[in-house]
């Protein structure tokens, strides 16, 4: 005689209070509810202090003349633009910043990171005094010494430091040969272009074959001599110099010709540079160590040199590990650029302190600049999510 079995359904069935499903939603529900109650209370108590103090919340002002100068800018201003271009103008220039900043960083923190691991016990030292100093001393500090007690004690314009390239350094900046385009320079432009593409069209067609087994030997050679010879041949066939050098000379009062590179700025991006780099020498340490030991000694049995081994079996691999801070460390550096203020730099943060203090729109102006700030942040990790996502191992 067989024993009648349970239903499914019926001992499946669970109180509402102890199902997980429902549990879980109904969570979601109450913080969704605190977080939209509690952003309602402070956007009610922000409109009644603001309606006390006779405060509007708008941006009618940014049409307004500015009347203020900006001491540098990408584009060109004047006094007699609006509030909106001179918030521009302090957006492009956190934007420069930021930009030369991550990439400057990068390269020093990529040589430092693995200086660390070097054999040389000199080397090994340097560079981890190096991390040392500049990781436990905040970066404020670090900007006031660069800026007063570097770039302000420089001998005056009459007395330049000369440097190779030329290169001038004075109390008024860095001076630089700017390169000039001719007009010749779209044709190498184009050029460069057809180089570039058939470059990664044959390294394309490259990966296929060794995919399929049947790789082509000298493919990567061809693609480099394709990206290099095509914009060299056009260079060398132009009549004139596609690019040519505005070199700096030194004069009385002042230097002529070439790139100007203010204090404030050079300040500014050496102190982030230095800051910034002694992080990303950390995780490009961490993303080496993380390639286990047995790829190096397999890389060296096969008879690869050391740079060889860093280059095609270490970095490849140690990039899945460093991209995901490295990310981190790009927006604190986009973020830190706003101690520019502590120097003088127009960079967006002090340019809307001053659009604050004339217009008396404090809180339209800091939630403009907290959407630029969030704006840059955002692009840069769509940027580094996308190569990470390029970088990952696909599991099939």
């Amino acid at each position: 005689m067989t024993t009648p079995r349970s239903s499914p359904t019926a001992s499946a069935r669970v109180a509402p209070w102890r199902d997980a499903r429902l549990l879980g939603i109904a969570t979601q529900i109450v913080v969704a509810v605190v977080v939209v109650a509690v952003v309602a209370i402070l956007a009610t108590d922000l409109a009644s202090n603001m309606a006390q103090r006779r405060l509007s919340f708008d941006l009618d002002f940014l049409r307004h003349t500015a009347g203020f100068e900006i001491g540098e800018s990408v584009i060109p201003y004047a006094p007699t633009d609006s509030y909106g271009q001179a918030i521009l103008i302090g957006a492009l220039n956190t934007l420069v910043v930021s930009v030369v900043g991550i990439v400057l960083a990068t390269a020093l923190g990529l040589v430092v990171g693995i200086a660390r691991m070097s054999g040389n016990l000199l080397v090994n030292r340097l560079a981890s005094g190096y991390v040392e100093l500049f990781r436990n001393t905040p970066l404020l500090v670090q900007l006031f010494v660069i800026y007063f007690a570097v770039f302000l004690r420089l001998p005056p314009v009459a007395r330049s430091l000369s440097l190779p390239g030329p290169m001038y350094l004075n109390q008024r900046g860095v001076f630089v040969p700017r390169p000039i385009p001719t007009e010749t320079f779209p044709t190498f432009l184009v050029a460069l272009a057809v180089g570039i593409v058939g470059a990664a069209v044959i390294w394309w067609l490259g990966s296929r074959r060794a995919a399929a087994g049947t790789p082509i030997r000298g493919i990567g050679w061809l693609g480099l001599a394709v990206l290099v010879l095509v914009p060299l041949g056009a260079w060398l066939a132009s009549s004139v110099n596609p690019l040519v050098l505005d070199e700096p000379v030194v004069g009385r009062f002042n230097l002529r010709g070439g790139l100007s590179l203010s204090s404030e700025f050079s300040a500014l991006v050496l102190g982030l540079v230095l800051y910034t780099a002694a992080f990303i020498a950390e995780v490009v340490r961490g993303g080496i160590q993380s390639v286990p030991h047995g790829q190096l000694e397999a890389a060296r049995a096969i008879g690869l040199s050391d740079g060889q081994v860093l280059r095609l079996v270490v970095l490849p691999q140690a990039l899945r590990v460093i991209i995901p801070p490295l990310t981190s460390q790009y927006l604190n550096l986009a973020k830190n650029s706003s101690l520019a203020i502590a120097i003088g730099y127009p960079d967006l943060f002090n340019v809307s302190t001053t659009v604050a203090n004339q217009t008396g729109q404090p809180v339209a102006i800091i939630t403009l600049v907290m959407g630029i700030y969030l704006a840059v942040s955002l692009v840069t990790s769509m940027i580094m999510n996308l190569y990470n996502r390029r970088v990952q191992i696909r599991e099939r």
